[in-house]
């Protein structure tokens, strides 16, 4: 993508931000955040950062492409606050695309990969259902994005479905803090000389996908003016026990896990994307393995 007008809702968070900076060397960057899940310190000085919420209507919406990724991301969120999530992830994506469709020639939407069932692989084309709030509400998304594709002749939409994004705490995850991926959780901890608290046996298995991997299939999707829901993982997964080790290894440590019962209704024990729909589409691989990515995020803890 180069000299376009780009605007990111969400541009200040721990993904928004790394597709910012990504695309700020070849075009013109917005990003719109209301500093509730994201911070700019995480921008580059050549974003053009904006302190709006979605729901507003005061922030630029002649664009060439819009990345929507602004939403209260987590299941703990929206079961604490229902009505305020349901009205970000919801009402601001509805008000995000009616505001840029008619100048965007492209509109990419964050999905989830939560409502997927405990039977990996997992694909586009598998039924899905909401058994949370948070599924809910992104699963809404996905409908809106149809109604959008289906009714209008001259706007893409496209949902992209992550599966476990990480990076670390020695990048952009920092601020989530307790709402940050596991692995960056239980690195911080371990280099502390610290237990990580694993859910269960351990035996749950994630498919964990870098967020540079993260940014460039936006990017990619984008670019293709594709429509639809498409999954972005690796095709790989790992037990929370095997995750563990690795962080292990990358720190030179040897600290056993503590385990408690799992605490949640309808926890999602499995997880594994079938990514070929998006390969296919546009020529998209994830480049970081797990293993390199868990070297990448233990590596600020020896520096």
């Amino acid at each position: 993508m180069d000299d376009s007008r780009v605007l990111i809702t969400g541009g200040a968070g721990f993904i928004g931000s790394t597709l910012a900076n990504r695309l700020a060397a070849d075009n013109d960057v917005i990003a719109i955040d209301d500093r509730s899940l994201g911070t700019p310190e995480n921008l580059d000085p050549g974003v053009e950062f904006l302190d709006r919420s979605v729901l507003e209507d005061d922030w630029p919406a002649e664009v060439d492409v819009a990345f929507h990724l602004a939403a209260l991301s987590s299941r703990a969120m929206l079961e604490n606050r229902p009505r305020e999530g349901t009205r970000v992830n919801v009402e601001g994506m509805v008000n995000v695309i009616e505001r840029t469709r008619e100048h965007a020639e492209a509109i990419v939407v964050a999905g989830t990969s939560s409502m997927y069932d405990d039977k990996p692989p997992s694909r586009e084309t598998d039924s899905v259902e909401a058994a949370t709030c948070y599924e809910a509400s992104m699963l809404a998304r996905d409908r809106y994005m149809e109604y959008y594709n289906n009714f209008y002749e001259d706007v893409h939409v496209a949902s992209t479905r992550f599966s476990s994004v990480y990076q670390g705490y020695g990048g952009n995850e920092a601020h989530k803090g307790e709402y940050a991926n596991t692995v960056s959780q239980w690195a911080e901890k371990m280099a502390d000389g610290r237990r990580p608290v694993l859910w269960g046996d351990g035996t749950q298995t994630r498919d964990y996908v870098h967020v540079s991997d993260v940014v460039r299939a936006m990017e990619a999707v984008a670019n293709a003016r594709l429509e639809g829901a498409y999954n972005v993982g690796t095709g790989r997964n790992f037990s929370f026990n095997e995750t563990v080790a690795l962080l292990n290894d990358a720190l030179g440590t040897d600290i056993e896990p503590e385990y408690e019962p799992v605490q949640l209704r309808n926890y999602n024990y499995q997880q594994r994307f079938d990514i070929s729909k998006l390969r296919e589409a546009t020529g998209w691989e994830p480049t970081v393995p797990f293993e390199e990515g868990v070297e990448r995020v233990c590596r600020p803890y020896a520096e």
